[in-house]
């Protein structure tokens, strides 16, 4: 769906449209969106937006499918460390091609029955799949994302970038390893870990 943003920038499916040939790359600004969120869960009338998080360093977590096995498991993990991941300056947001609906329902379905209730963060709806394909994660065939997870600087440029099958999960230690690595500014040798001298 082709809308406007409040500087008239042409969006298609909360991406803009400028954008629609763009493959992200590390070291570059990370592509901007405006996708529909579970950012207000009762009403889900709030759009997530990469300005929001201008100013911290933001964790995208994109998934295959809510109601699945592999997935809640990533999703709440993140979610169980959030105060970990808020301390060090940086928040979580997860994205699939799943309908904010569906989030909602998902994130209001018990652990116990595999949802993912009571999660801390903000799930947000790329239903086109067009943010995933920017990213190149997306399998067309399916309208899913492979698990793709990138850490975002505060200034907006995307600093990390891995990408897994749908059958393997991420590790949160090694994401925040990560991020406490590029947060020191300096070159980090292989295995740092915090508190470790820098090169």
């Amino acid at each position: 769906m082709s809308t406007s943003t409040a500087t008239g920038a042409a969006t298609i499916d909360g991406v803009p449209e400028a954008f629609s040939t763009l493959i992200a790359k590390v070291g570059q600004p990370a592509p901007d969106f405006d996708l529909p969120s579970t950012k207000n869960i009762e009403t889900l009338k709030e759009n997530v937006k990469l300005a929001d998080y201008k100013g911290k360093w933001l964790i995208l977590l994109f998934y295959p499918l809510d109601f699945t096995a592999l997935c809640p498991t990533e999703l709440t993990h993140f979610s169980d460390r959030i105060d970990e991941i808020s301390g060090l300056g940086a928040e979580v947001l997860g994205i699939s091609t799943d309908s904010v609906h569906s989030h909602r329902a998902w994130m209001k379905t018990p652990r116990a029955q595999n949802g993912i209730e009571d999660l801390k963060f903000p799930l947000a709806s790329d239903s086109g799949g067009r943010l995933s394909r920017v990213y190149n994660i997306l399998v067309e065939e399916a309208n899913i994302a492979l698990r793709g997870l990138y850490i975002i600087n505060p200034e907006g440029v995307l600093q990390y970038s891995v990408v897994h099958a749908i059958n393997s999960g991420r590790s949160v230690d090694e994401t925040l390893r990560v991020l406490q690595a590029m947060q020191t500014g300096g070159f980090c040798a292989a295995d740092w870990k915090p508190g470790q001298k820098t090169l």
